[in-house]
């Protein structure tokens, strides 16, 4: 039996007033869900919320939605996804699954991106799902979807959007990725784009009967190495873009000059920018360097940016009630999603996000409470 079928206990009772949020994250955490397999927590997340009264639940696919009806004016949404990426390969990695207590601090895969940020999801959840728990002073919406590591044409939260986009109508959105506890306002756009260059073949012993594609990349690898990004002010906040080749292919043996090569590129652009503007920046750039966009481009990847939105009430009220100095989102995430669907959103979790994806990826117990009580806070 692999680990992916192992059975697994139900979550415990998100009912009870003393719940322990960052025991709830490890018990999350124990369970393997890297992306391509998060049926087995969508069907534990699933069972938990279907025992609360308050809350109407649909499943798509691996995804769930869960939403009160109590009749307020405003309906806000949390969010958060299930999956994680593949564990650590390296011996003796902290960072993997099961997870592992050092004092207050919790190590697993998914720590911080994002099963801690579900965990306090979930909690909310059994404060305002129960039959006469707490109410909210909005009506809520708690989103929990898969495959948000990998191709954004595989994302659970656009197939909602796209078979049912009235399940993610609402005033604003919080997602819960990891941020130390401070509001992220918007995040930047990112493109990905693959300059393919043409040569001759030819026997490197007689070299100069061929043309090196692989030579022929330097007009361009220069003038990434010299492009200095911006930093863009949006509403307030100063997103720091980049333009850098990420991978490069070429050649087919040791003798034999390369008739191709390929480098791929990578945008990251700030929210003053749509892709129209992202790709026409990009396309000065290649031009300059002798790339031909039309010939020796192909776009591989194309994710919209969004304004941060902080001053809409919503948001600002958002940011009243948890405190802090809201920062820019550098990454890309899902706020942007819901900006497409006319939804302010911002980003607000626990946790350090330089530690997503690491072979020690861990948080603190504090944290999450913190990230808990400063929900609680605005909701209640």
């Amino acid at each position: 039996m692999n680990r992916t079928e192992n059975p697994v206990a139900p979550l415990p009772d998100l009912t009870d007033p003393h719940l322990d949020v960052a025991a709830l994250t490890a018990r999350l955490l124990d369970v393997y869900s890297v992306s391509d397999h998060e049926q087995q927590i969508a069907d534990l997340v699933e069972q938990a919320l279907r025992r609360l009264e308050r809350l109407e639940v649909e499943r798509h696919g691996d995804a769930l939605v869960a939403r009160t009806r109590l009749g307020r004016d405003t309906r806000v949404i949390l969010a958060g996804h299930l999956d994680t990426v593949p564990l650590p390969t390296v011996e003796g990695a902290r960072g993997t699954v099961p997870s592992a207590w050092d004092g207050d601090t919790l190590y697993g895969r998914g720590a911080v991106d994002m099963k801690s940020g579900v965990a306090v999801q979930l909690a909310l959840a059994g404060r305002y799902g129960c039959a006469g728990g707490p109410e909210p002073v909005h009506d809520i919406t708690w989103v929990f979807y898969d495959h948000e590591e990998v191709d954004s044409a595989c994302s659970g939260l656009a197939r909602i959007a796209r078979q049912a986009p009235g399940l993610l109508e609402g005033d604003f959105a919080v997602l819960l990725e990891p941020t130390d506890g401070v509001v992220e306002g918007g995040c930047n756009g990112t493109c990905r784009y693959r300059v393919r260059l043409s040569g001759v073949a030819a026997h490197s012993g007689r070299a100069w009967r061929g043309d090196n594609a692989i030579h022929r990349l330097a007009p361009l690898l220069g003038a990434l190495a010299a492009y200095e990004p911006a930093t863009v002010t949006v509403e307030g906040l100063d997103y720091r873009e980049g333009l850098h080749a990420i991978r490069v292919h070429g050649g087919v043996a040791g003798n034999v000059i390369p008739d191709e090569a390929v480098v791929e590129v990578n945008y990251r652009f700030a929210p003053d920018k749509g892709l129209d503007e992202a790709h026409a920046h990009v396309r000065e750039v290649f031009a300059a360097a002798g790339v031909d966009w039309d010939t020796q481009v192909e776009v591989t990847d194309a994710s919209p940016s969004a304004r941060p939105g902080l001053d809409r009430p919503a948001a600002a009220a958002f940011v009243a009630a948890v405190g802090g100095e809201p920062k820019p989102k550098y990454g890309w995430t899902d706020v942007a999603r819901f900006s497409q669907l006319g939804v302010p959103a911002v980003n607000f979790g626990p946790g350090d996000a330089l530690l997503a994806h690491t072979d020690d990826e861990h948080v603190h117990r504090e944290a999450v409470e913190d990230c808990r009580d400063a929900l609680i806070a605005w909701l209640d």
